[in-house]
């Protein structure tokens, strides 16, 4: 199985976007598909042996055109669109002059008097419709196409609309030249511009306000530099980054970016990676550390060797998650394509049924017909679409400038239903750079043999704990037979010895003759490790863990909230509970294996509870999968890697409280901007269709279009609060 993410033109509402995915679901090949209104794109699952030109040609058929594959590089080709709006504002002010100057005393155009000159006024108003009629020209082929389609939008209405009133007032026209003048009160040129202006102007504005959203992902697109400084011998060589190939030895230098990720092999220097983790930080990096594309080197000169390049960068990693979560769909987003669905359809039928009634009731023909139009130019399926995908793609902006990666918008939706946090305690409540504090030496060795034996044997780990104890290798040992123990140890051989490293459970049927050793090394808040040797126990260490600044405080708002906060550890019970009285935890579990752990989550969320797993990524994949949400902290070089539905770039466990208001907030808002626009359509559809008009409620085309517009425009500006949340 293969995935995407493709450019589709022509959508407008999330009646579009609705079709398209129904329609590409039912392809061959394709195994699913979510499409995002608001970026103009679809995430496509499809099967290996299908190609790009077939899905193309599939969105094509669908109705719609297709954009091409997206490019995170693609330049922005200069707009010229907000510059025809303001022509055509000016335009339809001489229109407006010349209809209405008449009805507020206004000196009127001579040859343009409607009662003396009624040919003239109406060609003029004609000639001056069809700039307008040239410029919604997209707007009225794709409502055409879209109803040829059987798949009605926004522009169909539209398209509905602008067809009667220019119709009638051109049949009219002509009348009005060639046979009577008393038609001349029956012409709706200027209804015909000043739809299409509205809901172009509109629609500029909600491509302005879309665009805002979008940009935490241009800016992570631009943080990378287009050249870079490649290393021949002695010589220094400008290079593209389109010719750096992996294992390339690159230069950067004080005041220049990183060009690609890779890893120092000379030097050190102070980088600056806010455009991944939010904060300004510099953190030093020296040979042997990672570096990201995109950073920003300070005051040294460093040599790295070039390890990702494009698509595989950190940078298009997160871009493609971001997208990736942008493009799935809440279930309350779900329910809103479903009604939206419905929605164009039912304005139809309904606009039919209006000009029946009216005929019944032997109305004017015109008057019937401004109702009519009104009720199609008044409903905006725009609006109800647009609620939920802007919220969500605005959110997960504004996340990602702060240091949160969300993976899925679904995580956004179950934030609300959170009772149970839950904590792994090293390298997510501490550090996780532990400290050897004390060794109890048992063998025939000095301390520095016995300690370069363990550091050699955890040479191959990557878990905290062996982190510890990698310094104090001084000499190379030939390790065979190494395999990890989950949640025990290590056990590897030295010169045909067997070794074990580990906790107490490490031991079986070993007799433990030092107990109070380990009881006084737990007392103080240490991890153990036994060092076995041909199953005899020869030492005892102990490490210790720092707790980290802004966990404390983290804990105490979480309970604050009422959520229930608990700390699995794989520590003993002494350990893990000097931990958890310093943090405040009340519910402490220790000696956790990690199936100890995905159990207890398993039950916690068959009694109902909805869990959020806090994990460092290693040990507790598992658990971050099992749980409701996984939130994990991750180097920035490996993020696209974790098992976690949110990371935490800046490994700051504050975070997680803004991730908790971010997806609350984003919820509230979604309904917020769902209310109204339903309760604007419930409200504006009776009144465009004249049943309040005994009480001197009346609404023509113009102001349907109007109104129109400013349902959108308020659903897209109370979306964008979202960006303020800190």
């Amino acid at each position: 199985m293969k995935k995407i993410i493709l450019k589709i033109k022509g959508m407008t509402c999330s009646a579009c976007s609705n079709h398209i995915e129904k329609y590409l679901k039912k392809q061959d090949g394709i195994i699913d598909v979510s499409v995002n209104l608001v970026l103009s794109e679809a995430l496509i699952y499809y099967n290996d042996n299908i190609s790009i030109e077939t899905l193309a040609t599939y969105i094509n058929n669908s109705g719609y055109t297709y954009g091409g594959i997206y490019n995170e590089k693609e330049e922005n080709k200069k707009d010229y669109t907000k510059t025809y709006l303001i022509i055509l504002s000016i335009l339809l002010l001489l229109i407006m002059y010349i209809t209405m100057s008449h009805m507020i005393g206004l000196p009127q155009i001579p040859f343009l008097d409607m009662k003396k000159n009624p040919k003239n006024y109406s060609i003029a108003l004609f000639l001056l419709t069809i700039p307008y009629l040239i410029y919604g020209r997209n707007i009225i082929k794709n409502g055409l196409k879209n109803l040829i389609n059987k798949s009605p939008n926004m522009d169909s209405l539209i398209f509905i609309g602008v067809l009667i009133s220019f119709t009638y007032s051109f049949i009219n026209m002509l009348l009005i030249i060639f046979k009577s003048s008393n038609l001349i009160e029956n012409l709706y040129f200027e209804s015909v511009c000043m739809v299409i202006l509205f809901v172009s102007i509109g629609k500029y504005i909600d491509s302005f306000s879309k665009d805002k959203v979008v940009e935490a992902i241009k800016d992570l697109v631009r943080v990378t530099p287009e050249k870079a400084l490649i290393k021949h011998g002695k010589e220094e060589k400008e290079i593209t980054i389109d010719e750096v190939k992996v294992g390339d030895t690159l230069i950067v230098k004080p005041g220049m970016k990183v060009a690609v990720d890779g890893t120092i092999t000379k030097g050190s220097s102070h980088f600056d990676e806010s455009f991944i983790t939010g904060e300004s930080n510099r953190g030093k990096k020296q040979k042997g550390d990672k570096i990201v594309a995109g950073s920003f080197n300070y005051d040294g000169v460093v040599e790295y060797k070039a390890e990702k390049i494009g698509p595989k960068s950190t940078i298009s990693e997160m871009v493609h998650l971001v997208l990736e979560a942008s493009n799935s769909k809440l279930p309350i987003s779900k329910v809103t394509d479903k009604v939206c669905s419905y929605f164009v359809p039912f304005i139809i039928i309904l606009s039919i049924l209006t000009l029946i009634a009216y005929l019944i009731l032997n109305t004017k023909l015109n008057e019937a017909l401004i109702h009519v139009v009104s009720v199609l130019l008044v409903a905006c399926p725009c609006a109800l679409g647009l609620a939920a995908p802007l919220g969500i793609i605005t959110s997960i902006g504004t996340s990602l400038k702060n240091g949160i990666l969300i993976k899925s918008s679904e995580t956004l939706e179950i934030t609300s239903k959170i009772d149970t946090i839950i904590f792994d305690k090293t390298g997510t409540l501490s550090y996780g750079t532990l400290k050897l504090n004390k060794l109890y030496n048992y063998s025939n060795y000095n301390d520095e043999t016995l300690l370069n034996i363990v550091a050699s044997i955890e040479n191959n780990s990557s878990h905290p704990i062996a982190s510890s104890l990698k310094k104090y290798k001084t000499k190379e040992l030939k390790i065979t037979d190494y395999k990890e123990l989950s949640g025990l140890g290590l056990t590897a051989k030295i010169n045909k010895k067997e070794y074990l490293l580990g906790n107490s459970k490490i031991l079986k049927n070993i007799p433990n003759t030092h107990e109070k050793e380990e009881k006084e090394l737990t007392a103080l808040g240490n991890s153990i490790i036994y060092i076995v040797e041909n199953n005899k126990i020869i030492g005892l260490i102990g490490v210790k863990d720092t707790i980290k600044k802004d966990a404390k405080s983290t804990i105490k708002k979480l309970q604050e909230q009422n959520l229930n906060v608990i700390m699995l550890s794989g520590d003993n019970e002494i350990t893990a509970s000097i931990i958890a009285k310093e943090l405040g935890i009340k519910n402490v579990y220790s000696n956790c294996l990690p199936t100890d752990k995905t159990k207890y989550i398993k039950e916690l969320k068959s009694l109902g509870k909805k869990v959020i797993m806090v994990g460092d990524g290693i040990n507790d994949a598992p658990s971050l999968m099992v749980a409701d949400i996984g939130i994990s902290f991750k180097n920035s070089t490996d993020i696209a890697t974790n098992s976690a539905n949110v990371i935490i770039t800046n490994n700051s466990l504050e975070n997680i409280l803004l991730f908790l208001k971010i997806g609350k907030q984003t919820i509230k808002n979604i309904k917020q901007n769902l209310f109204w626009a339903f309760f604007y359509n419930a409200l504006m559809i009776p009144i465009a269709m004249g049943l309040f008009s005994n009480i001197g409620i009346n609404l023509n085309p113009m102001l349907a279009s109007a109104s129109m517009m400013l349902s959108s425009i308020t659903v897209v500006l109370n979306a964008l609060r979202l960006r303020k949340i800190h």
